[in-house]
């Protein structure tokens, strides 16, 4: 599976990154268990799957922090 660019993932929506995030863990879970058992061929694979991860967290936040009202000092 090919991993996105920040700015593909930037223009989806936020219950789709959140749909996204967790098919990656289920697919980064595959291959650990793949793993074990020595099935798994690319294991490059594990970085890139994290990366993207960490990436959609990131986004995820930003949007949350975009949408929130900043404080104001009394």
């Amino acid at each position: 599976m090919a991993t996105k660019t920040l700015e593909e993932f930037r223009k989806m929506a936020p219950d789709l990154l959140k749909e996204r995030e967790g098919e990656l863990r289920t697919e980064l879970f595959k291959l650990r268990t793949g793993n074990s058992t020595e099935k798994v061929k690319n294991t490059s694979q594990f970085k890139k799957i994290k990366k993207d991860v960490a990436r959609i967290q990131t986004i995820l936040r930003e949007q949350e922090l975009k949408t929130s009202k900043p404080k104001t000092k009394a």
